[in-house]
């Protein structure tokens, strides 16, 4: 990465940590993916039971390779049927930490998420005693509208590709055709403009590109 660019990112990180925070949110801005491993597993108790929503981003830092190393977990992959992986899914929304990222941020700090199930927006809603995001600055944009359009026209048709078995128009138009297909994975649009519970949020900002 060109110094220059890692000027940006950290003088943008910065800034989103201000507005962020004012949004009653905790945040903190890591220049390399080891820093925010180092910081995540910082800001989560040993004892934490730990659950996820479907993230690129945060096997990319290797954090969930650590927090199943080191905590109790919900996984829903290692269930044997898909009534044990929904039952899994509805456990998830009781733990104590749930790890995720966001599909876009806003420059003024709003996140933006699309979901299918919605359980992951379910969990960063309300449920989990913390959520921690792990958040590449490639998923900052300028306003709440360049935020919604990278959601649903950038992370949504990727995230589409990758699941096996979907018939979306974005899947194969790779743009968002605003569509209203079975199998959508944009049922759910949530912005969260403010933590009513103070810090329950947690973001982390990593000065690299993660995730889509």
């Amino acid at each position: 990465m060109e110094q220059a660019e890692v000027l940006r990112n950290q003088l943008l990180g910065e800034t989103l940590v201000k507005n962020l925070q004012k949004r009653g949110m905790g945040a903190y801005y890591c220049a390399t993916k080891e820093e925010a491993l180092a910081k995540a597993l910082e800001l989560i108790p040993e004892e934490d039971v730990v659950a996820w929503g479907g993230s690129v981003s945060i096997k990319e830092i290797g954090l969930l390779d650590a927090v199943k190393k080191r905590n109790p977990v919900i996984d829903r992959e290692l269930a044997d049927t898909p009534e044990e992986k929904a039952e899994l899914m509805r456990n998830a929304l009781l733990c104590d930490t749930y790890l995720m990222s966001s599909n876009a941020i806003s420059k003024d700090g709003e996140l933006v998420n699309i979901d299918g199930n919605g359980n992951r927006v379910a969990a960063m809603i309300f449920g989990p005693k913390q959520v921690i995001m792990i958040v590449g600055m490639n998923k900052i944009a300028g306003t709440l509208e360049g935020a919604i359009d990278r959601a649903r026209h950038v992370a949504a048709p990727i995230n589409a590709s990758r699941f096996a078995g979907l018939s979306t128009p974005c899947a194969k138009l790779g743009t968002c055709a605003n569509c209203i297909s079975p199998d959508s994975i944009c049922c759910q649009m949530v912005i969260t403009r403010v933590s009513r519970v103070k810090g329950r949020i947690k973001v982390i900002l990593v000065g690299e590109n993660l995730g889509f």
